[in-house]
This record gives structure tokens, sequence and C-alpha cells, in this order.
């Protein structure tokens, strides 16, 4: 297996320019939009650019299988390695259909439905403070500041003679 590694060593002017290694029989390119892994010069995964869930079962499997080591993947992609250990984790415990099947919710508020947004939109005219709402409504402030900044949501100006009789 050693002298194998070696002679694809040796053979490296058979990649791409563009194809950076991971290891001795790894490495990887970017092609018209498409991220290709090769083991000994051969694709084994490839992915959409900006498929997040593809690189993420990508980087999983070249773990898992042992083709490459963690800390390799961490210092060839720049990817944290807590990353790569969850993504790993993930696929030994739920199996590589986990990554298709899952919804992308980063950057989502789970917890800041259309109709809780309806709700505190109906409160903000009412002229309730942002952190009555938010203690209503089990969120924080900054949350709904976010979406009033965001324009989600539209604090409306309390007038100060509305202010005095309510």
């Amino acid at each position: 297996m050693q002298k194998n590694r070696l002679s694809m060593q040796m053979q490296l002017p058979f990649f791409p320019t563009e194809t950076k290694l991971i290891n001795d029989s790894v490495g990887f390119r970017e092609q018209n939009g498409t991220v290709y892994y090769l083991h000994n010069g051969n694709p084994v995964y490839c992915h959409a650019k900006d498929d997040r869930n593809g690189y993420r079962f990508s980087l999983a499997s070249l773990a898992v299988n042992r083709l490459c080591m963690i800390s390799e993947l961490c210092t060839a992609l720049g990817e944290g390695r807590k990353n790569i250990e969850r993504y790993a984790k993930s696929y030994r415990e739920n199996g590589a259909s986990y990554f298709f099947k899952r919804k992308e919710t980063r950057g989502q508020c789970y917890k800041m439905t259309q109709v809780k947004l309806s709700s505190i939109q109906s409160e903000l005219d009412q002229g309730l403070s942002m952190y009555r709402i938010a203690q209503r409504h089990d969120i924080s402030e900054s949350a709904i500041a976010y979406h009033i900044k965001k324009g989600t949501l539209k604090k409306t100006p309390v007038l100060q003679a509305d202010y005095l009789h309510h």
C-alpha cells in the first residue's frame, strides 16, 4: 500500500493544476461550479460549489471511510475540527441520507413563526414595549429589534399624547 501511495505522488502531473491534495492519495478541485474529491486520481464524491449538505456529506464520508484524517481535512479545507467531527458523527449515527433529507436551518429563528410575527406586530401597533412583547413571547428583545431592522416588523412611533392617555 505504501508503494502505491508513493507512486501516486509521483503521478501528480496526472491531476489538473487546480487540484489540492488533502493527503498522499486524496485531493479535491473545483471545475465549472462542481467540487470533485479524488482518490488516487479518480472522482469519488462531488457536489455543487454552494451545496452545504453535499459538502458536509463528502467530508464525513472521507473521514468515516478513513480516506483522510480529520486533521488533514481541517488543514486542506480550512474547516474547523469540531465541524468535521460533527459531520462524521451525524454520518455514523444517521447514515448518508441524513445529509440530503435535512432542512438547512442555520440563520433562521426557530421561535419566530409567521403567526408569532403577526402577533408581535399587532402588539407593536398597540404601543407595547419590545421588552414586554419579548417576555410574552419567550424571545429576546434583540430578536424583535433584528426583525424591525430587517423590515419584517415595523415599530410604530408612539405619540406623547397617546402615551399619557394609556
